[in-house]
């Protein structure tokens, strides 16, 4: 495809957006009624704020959902130390929680808008960023070309760029060139990833390593954990964490499996905390006991599965065990991050579809701290194993907090690329702080 056909293909592409514009409405709502939006909220998915801009420097940072706005929380956190205002854009309901929890506000957080020019145009006119550091695996053409007409310098930080993604965009160079030859920065998580970027017309682009290894644990309620613990007693645990479709059935499998040996709790944490009354109905009818947190159920002796069905409690729930299974692995694709259940000691199993954490895995399973298996007889047998072999499970507990430390480092090399962006910022907040006229 030539450069001219590129162009058309994109405007072509800004042309639908606008001709589907009128049917962002109702579909919002629909997304609402399904709990996959906060109604109150939705006028900020058209551009529109829902809080004033500060004055002095300000970066919009963008992370689509839970597991990016982890990876640069600790990014953020030196940013706002660097006197630097920061408007964080999410995507998801689960992930906006997440910002009120961990930075209050530290931020300004709204919903990113919808990718089309009139949205975008009104977010990019009131907010006036400096700067738009994204950490996400998408492009978004509208978004990238109305950033690019404000010279407003675009950065991709923890970049990564899935099989699927770069086979996609590599099938058309021209689109791929234009886009991300707009980007003025890429700090991959990876060599591979770092190559893929070139490939596809994206310069500078510098290595970091993965950001979510600079991560802090997830945090938690000491005392929610003490009562849950003395609730538990001495019974073995392990957990199926970030769970789809599918894969709750498989951890009601292994339970079925092993119950009559073992008497073990096991817990199940479902990506989609929504699905609790789907998933609770069907392990009711496989004939298991379910204390829901979202109740406020007691784990009793009589329990068989205790359902994690709420938002940012993953640190509760990793320190009620030292076994956890990451999901999107089995029945689903891409995999899920492990390094929350590496960093909190669980020994860590995972489905064989990881390709958006393959890094990642492959560094743990190099070091001991992970393990793969095929299908649901082998976990049912790879949890056995862990929950009785006591020399084993701390064995992959232990290579996994090495493993964790040979991963630090990100941050720092990020920052360091970031700087002939953000010093200048901060020079200019301190010469006129914010509260200035």
């Amino acid at each position: 495809m030539s450069n001219g056909l590129a162009r058309m293909a994109l405007l072509g592409y800004r042309v639908a957006g606008i001709c589907a514009y009128p049917l962002a409405s109702p579909y919002l709502t629909y997304r609402a009624f399904k709990g996959k939006e906060e109604r109150q909220r939705r006028m900020e998915r058209f551009g529109y704020p829902s809080a004033p801009r500060p004055r002095g420097p300000l970066i919009w940072v963008h992370a689509a959902s839970v597991g990016e706005t982890l990876a640069v929380i600790p990014m953020i956190r030196e940013l706002l130390r660097r006197e630097i205002h920061i408007l964080l854009t999410t995507g998801t309901v689960t992930s906006a929680s997440l910002v009120r929890q961990r930075l209050g506000d530290e931020v300004i957080h709204q919903y990113v808008p919808l990718d089309v020019k009139f949205p975008i145009k009104r977010f990019i006119a009131y907010w006036r960023p400096d700067a738009a550091i994204t950490a996400e695996s998408e492009i978004w053409p509208t978004t990238v070309a109305e950033l690019a007409r404000r010279q407003i310098p675009q950065i991709r930080v923890n970049a990564r760029i899935s099989d699927r993604s770069f086979a996609r965009w590599s099938s058309h160079p021209s689109i791929a060139e234009l886009l991300f030859g707009k980007l003025a920065l890429v700090v991959a998580r990876d060599d591979v990833d770092a190559e893929r970027f070139r490939d596809l017309g994206a310069w500078p682009v510098v290595t970091s390593g993965n950001l979510k290894g600079d991560t802090d644990p997830p945090p938690c309620d000491q005392q929610e954990v003490d009562r849950y613990l003395a609730q538990i007693g001495s019974r073995r645990t392990w957990a199926a964490i970030c769970t789809f479709e599918g894969e709750e059935e498989a951890a009601a499998f292994v339970h079925r499996a092993l119950k009559p040996r073992d008497e073990q709790l096991t817990i199940i944490v479902p990506r989609h905390p929504e699905r609790g009354d789907q998933i609770e109905t069907m392990l009711k009818e496989k004939g298991l006991v379910v204390a829901r947190r979202s109740r406020g159920d007691a784990i009793t002796a009589e329990t068989d599965i205790f359902l994690g069905d709420t938002i940012g409690e993953m640190g509760l729930y990793l320190r009620l065990t030292d076994i956890s299974f990451v999901g999107r692995s089995l029945t689903a694709e891409g995999g899920q991050n492990p390094l929350e259940s590496t960093m909190l000691g669980c020994a860590v199993l995972s489905g064989p579809n990881v390709q958006n954490f393959r890094d990642t895995y492959l560094h743990l399973v190099r070091k001991g701290g992970a393990r793969m298996i095929r299908d649901t007889e082998m976990l049912a047998k790879a949890v056995h194993y862990l929950m009785t072999n006591e020399v084993a499970r701390r064995k992959m507990i232990d290579s996994g907090e090495e493993a964790i430390q040979d991963l630090r480092g990100a941050l720092s090399i990020t920052l360091k690329a970031l700087e002939p962006y953000i010093n200048p910022l901060t020079v200019s907040a301190r010469l006129r702080p914010a509260n200035a006229g």
